[in-house]
């Protein structure tokens, strides 16, 4: 089993555990359509309060004519596990009051495109989860799966979770496209999104996050992006930034410098980075880096674990930046303290040598000196007696 397919049982079966959670059920299932006698319906505990529930979890849909009949009074819906290769216009129907829905997860149905018009009476929920499906939302020889409105109708959605979300081997064109969706889906009230383990290699589109003006938290974790190839300036309200398991080999100073723009005392909010688990060069970059790490505002996540790689002789080894930096430390301390040695033994020879060389100048400077005293203390010894 692969481990994105462990990653979705896992998933599937921590949401089916939501179902068992359900209290005050008229019923078997308490679902009164019979369109959706596969589900649980009623209320839950729910992202820690009791809301109406409707779990559709591994229920083995290929459709989604059942979720045309939603209870008007559901909050959260959890339709994931299924098999959905394309969702149709008008997911939830042409006339329904839904007024009340808050969260839609959506997650593991293989889902590989969205429509344009897919989703619509929306316009209150405020998470969407979309984990672990095959989206593909840039042309394929002459189809176009590029659907720059497809979250159009989520005028109040403050998290977007697209992790393990896009087809594997995505290309590049995945931050075009991402760009036009957050401009055309007038997304202004997102300040949340999740786009780990996308095999994304870089941004060719640096602006991709730029018209997300509620935008704070960034999820980009367990990716293969080498560097920070987009702009973060333009983010204004961005407090955490999760860049960790890339493949990222440095980050040059004005990257140092731009997240440093991004804090006190340029801005009046802190900035959150996680950089852990990328494979950072042991060179003059990386200790560019540790300093920084112990110098700037950006408050870095986990930086005692951060590491830096260097490869002799065919070999690869892996050091802790801490640890690293420490050893350098007691290196060149040991390395002081033995050449203080060192010197004090040769300059104590020296010394030696200087005053063997000279002792016939000394003998005859000293020898006065040395009767002088010698006749005091005879005199004082008499004086001492005849008293």
């Amino acid at each position: 089993m692969s481990s994105n397919q462990e990653r979705r049982l896992l998933q599937t079966v921590f949401i089916a555990c939501v179902g068992l959670s359900f209290i005050n059920l008229s019923h078997s299932t308490g679902c009164k359509s019979p369109l959706l006698e596969k589900c649980i319906c009623g209320k839950a505990n729910y992202d820690r309060h009791v809301q109406y529930v409707v779990n559709c979890t591994g229920t083995g849909f290929t459709n989604t004519e059942m979720l045309a009949d939603l209870p008007e009074e559901t909050q959260v819906l959890i339709f994931t596990g299924n098999h959905i290769p394309e969702l149709p216009w008008n997911v939830f129907g042409e006339m329904k009051d839904l007024s009340v829905l808050k969260t839609i997860d959506m997650s593991n149905n293989d889902i590989r495109e969205i429509k344009g018009k897919s989703y619509h009476h929306v316009t209150n929920v405020e998470r969407l989860i979309l984990n672990h499906n095959n989206l593909t939302i840039s042309s394929r020889g002459d189809e176009n799966f590029h659907h720059p409105r497809v979250f159009s109708n989520f005028v109040n959605l403050i998290e977007l979770h697209l992790t393990n979300a896009f087809a594997d081997n995505t290309d590049e064109a995945l931050a075009i496209d991402l760009h036009d969706i957050f401009v055309n889906s007038n997304l202004t009230k997102l300040y949340k999104i999740h786009l780990e383990q996308n095999e994304i290699k870089r941004f060719r589109d640096q602006y991709v996050f730029c018209d997300l003006p509620s935008l704070l938290d960034i999820y980009l974790g367990n990716n293969y992006i080498p560097s920070l190839n987009f702009n973060i300036t333009c983010i204004d309200k961005l407090r955490f930034l999760d860049l960790e398991n890339n493949n990222m080999t440095y980050l040059s100073q004005t990257d140092l410098d731009n997240l440093n723009r991004m804090t006190y005392p340029a801005r009046n909010h802190s900035l959150v980075i996680d950089i852990g688990g990328n494979p950072f060069r042991c060179d003059s970059a990386i200790k560019d880096l540790y300093v920084w790490m112990h110098t700037t505002n950006v408050t870095v996540r986990n930086k005692e674990l951060v590491q830096c790689r260097e490869e002799r002789l065919g070999n690869k080894f892996i050091y802790n930046l801490n640890s690293l930096v420490d050893s350098k430390h007691a290196r060149v301390s040991r390395a002081v303290s033995v050449l203080v040695v060192v010197l004090s033994i040769i300059l104590l020879s020296l010394f030696g040598a200087y005053v063997y060389i000279i002792k016939d100048k000394l003998h005859t400077k000293l020898t006065p000196l040395l009767d002088i005293v010698s006749r005091k203390v005879h005199y004082t010894t008499i004086e001492s007696q005849d008293v």
